[in-house]
């Protein structure tokens, strides 16, 4: 029998106050390991909050946070220490090559000598910086340097990869890119919590999404999960000609399908 997995990221109750303004209130959520958690909301949700209370930059008013089950507020050292970290900003250092940006990043993960240059090859490779290597940042282009700032992240080999907005602003072919990237992270059983404003990114990547709006979880599941408590459906428009009738009624035996309308150049 297989031994359950445990939860690589718990929050429980999570709650946190400026003066007044409650920012963040009751959420709880879970990301196991090779899971990709989205959590969506629109800005002034409580995203950022949740993620900075998350990699410890803030202490919860009340609830907790446990990465692989420790309180990250009790052990910081040791839990920070598995967190890969991206932020919304650029956080590299433009004037020093992709190379010694990871070399600096690695050392404050307390890497050195071989096993150093072996991840900064790596993760080079993976975000397919390789030939770059040698080149300042500031010479990057924007999808490059979030690319690198993807590597800056992963250099130390995190249990958990926390990214708020890794793609905005960037070209597409850049943001597959990425998205391709963390795809072969979460194969390895990295866990993976997202945040992002492209729907399409979401559907695509994540296997949880959790909805959050005035500090509150106010829906989670998967896609299909959601869609299903709004009662959605697709609604896909075919032109055709011919039996169109015929060709309506073939389709509408399809289950699943809950109306099939024959339309002026085709079906509904």
């Amino acid at each position: 029998m297989t031994a359950p997995r445990v939860p690589v990221l718990v929050l429980r109750g999570l709650r946190k106050a400026f003066g007044e303004r409650v920012a963040v209130e009751e959420v709880s959520l879970e990301v196991a390991p090779g899971q990709a958690y989205g959590l969506l909301g629109p800005n002034g949700a409580g995203k950022t909050t949740t993620i900075r209370m998350i990699c410890g930059l803030l202490a919860p008013d009340a609830g907790e946070v446990l990465i692989l089950g420790r309180d990250v507020a009790r052990e910081p050292l040791a839990t920070k220490a598995v967190i890969g970290f991206v932020p919304h900003e650029i956080a590299l250092y433009p004037d020093l090559s992709a190379l010694d940006n990871l070399r600096f990043w690695g050392r404050i993960q307390g890497l050195g000598g071989r096993r150093l240059d072996a991840r900064v090859a790596e993760v080079l490779e993976l975000v397919g910086l390789e030939e770059r290597a040698h080149d300042k940042v500031d010479e990057f282009s924007g999808g490059m340097q979030r690319r690198l700032n993807l590597a800056v992240a992963l250099v130390h080999q995190p249990r958990l990869l926390v990214l708020d907005e890794p793609t905005v602003g960037v070209d597409p072919q850049s943001r597959s890119a990425i998205l391709d990237r963390l795809a072969e992270l979460r194969s390895t059983g990295v866990a993976i919590l997202y945040t992002s404003h492209y729907m399409d990114e979401v559907e695509r990547f994540c296997d949880v999404i959790g909805i959050i709006d005035h500090g509150k979880m106010i829906a989670e599941g998967t896609r299909r999960e959601l869609l299903g408590m709004l009662g959605t459906t697709h609604r896909i428009d075919i032109t055709a000609a011919g039996n169109v009738g015929e060709f309506a009624r073939v389709v509408f035996a399809i289950p699943g399908v809950v109306e099939a309308a024959v339309t002026a150049d085709g079906l509904h």
